[in-house]
């Protein structure tokens, strides 16, 4: 084979650090890019909040964010700092020095220090995790006067019990674990009865039926109705199970009535008692962009709180000297540059997503106007082609981003949906039908529920073509159970 040299001219997309930086904050949600930005502080020393330095500094010349992100342009004054107390700590300090005695930003409950008493409460400790199950029941252990025996049991017991409320280990086997010659079946029995008195009702039930019985049981006032019910869960629970609300009924000899306040009695209690213990912190959406309605229409804007207002330390900035090539200004530079980019990554990463989100309000104004139901047909496509961006753009920017609206806070990916075509030749969006599936299942008559034929048909009469299968489908998306479920008596 003869070689040869020849020349080709081509082009070619390379990834470069800086844009893989910007995909990277661009996909991250709310809780990823605070994580993010916090590792960016801790790594750069030429990164600052700029809210924390116009507070530690007293610097007011920084006032709209579109400043703060130019980096190098802050200027510096000197006077206006606010000089801060002497807070220097002695190089030698007295043998007996306790540090509340010269300091006064101790904390109690902290962590780990010499005025720390173990045996003393500590309320923010207490308050700052939420009580499970298990911290609940032994809490109500504990105000009951129970032998060392019994409380034992009790313990073993409390500690089987699972998160939604039911035992989940046969008696025996709990017997064997304590394994105590003195105790019998029967004494752990009367524990169980004991635990399953106390609150939440039901709890320590080991199974549906018994725990829809200790509810019943522990009503304030028993009447007519508590006792029908509790011999409907002790002898046909199979038949109610399956919803055969007539075989029970002609079983029981009831009446009309007698039978639709039982199934109301019933339908009020909780299968999961243990659920109603909150055994976690709630957590809370931050919304990435809020839309109120003004006088002249819908305004987008990017929460305040989304991201803290960065910018580059000032005074690290003047320290870098352009001729010097030494270690420590090279440094500088790279520090310097990673700042300034990580912030223009930053901006970049907020106007997309003002872009895409007000982009959003306008094609679906009819939505922000009039509910679900006027909900348009969207996919990813069409903002991007209004925009000008890619569709995988459009999707990192939607997704785990959220909006928050006066009709509620949704994910940027709840406006994109398939579209059903209609009999006049436009186009109906799925969330839209699942609105109007919810609204004729929320008027019918729970005497004689909807099919889900018949809510194809009521939907085709308005026009709107849809299989039952696929009202089936929207129907169990929405967690609606089927006709036979929601039927009612009386």
């Amino acid at each position: 084979m003869k070689q040869s040299i020849q020349l080709r001219l081509g082009q070619q997309l390379t990834m470069t650090p800086q844009l893989q930086q910007a995909i990277r904050l661009l996909q991250l949600s709310m809780l990823d890019l605070h994580q993010e930005i916090q590792d960016a502080l801790d790594s750069n020393f030429m990164l600052e909040n700029a809210d924390e330095a116009e507070q530690l500094n007293g610097d007011q010349g920084i006032g709209s964010l579109g400043k703060s992100l130019e980096a190098g342009n802050d200027t510096h004054d000197p006077e206006q700092e606010v000089q801060p107390e002497n807070t220097r700590i002695p190089d030698e300090l007295p043998v007996d020095f306790e540090w509340t005695d010269h300091y006064d930003s101790y904390l109690y409950g902290g962590g780990g220090t010499a005025t720390h008493d173990p045996n003393e409460l500590d309320i923010f400790a207490w308050q700052s995790k939420a009580p499970s199950l298990q911290d609940h029941l032994h809490w109500q252990l504990n105000l009951s006067r129970l032998g060392a025996t019994d409380l034992a049991v009790a313990t073993v017991i409390v500690d089987a019990i699972n998160d939604d409320g039911y035992l989940t280990v046969q008696l025996e086997d709990l017997l064997e674990t304590l394994d105590d010659p003195d105790l019998t079946i029967e004494e752990v029995q009367a524990v169980l009865h004991r635990i399953q008195s106390l609150d939440p009702p039901g709890v320590g039930a080991r199974d549906l039926r018994e725990c829809l019985l200790i509810q019943l049981r522990q009503l304030p006032e028993p009447d007519r109705t508590r006792d029908l019910a509790m011999t409907v869960c002790e002898r046909h629970f199979e038949a109610l199970s399956k919803g055969k609300w007539e075989q029970i009924r002609r079983a029981l000899h009831l009446s009309t009535g007698d039978a639709a306040e039982i199934t109301t009695l019933i339908r009020s209690l909780h299968p999961r008692p243990g659920t109603l213990i909150a055994d976690s912190e709630p957590q809370y959406l931050v919304p990435d962009v809020i839309v109120s309605k003004r006088e002249n229409g819908w305004f987008v804007e990017l929460n305040p709180e989304t991201a803290p207002r960065l910018r580059v330390n000032p005074d690290y900035a003047k320290l870098i000297r352009r001729a010097d090539s030494s270690d420590d200004n090279t440094c500088l530079k790279s520090h310097l540059q990673e700042a300034r980019w990580f912030i223009k990554s930053l901006a970049s990463r907020n106007e997309t997503v003002l872009r895409v989100a007000s982009k959003i309000v306008e094609l679906q104004r009819e939505f922000f106007e009039y509910g679900e139901e006027a909900m348009k047909p969207m996919v990813l496509r069409d903002v991007a082609e209004a925009l000008e961006l890619h569709e995988s753009t459009v999707s990192r920017v939607t997704s785990q981003k959220y909006m928050h609206t006066p009709r509620g806070t949704f994910e940027l990916k709840y406006f994109f949906s398939s579209h059903v075509s209609t009999d006049s030749g436009g186009e109906c969006s799925s969330t839209a039908i699942r609105a109007f599936i919810r609204k004729l299942i929320a008027a019918e008559n729970p005497h004689k529920p909807l099919s889900d034929n018949k809510i194809a048909g009521v939907l085709a009469k308005q026009g709107i073509k849809v299989a039952r299968r696929t009202v089936a489908k929207y129907r169990e998306a929405m967690g609606v159970p089927p006709s036979n479920e929601r039927k009612r008596l009386g």
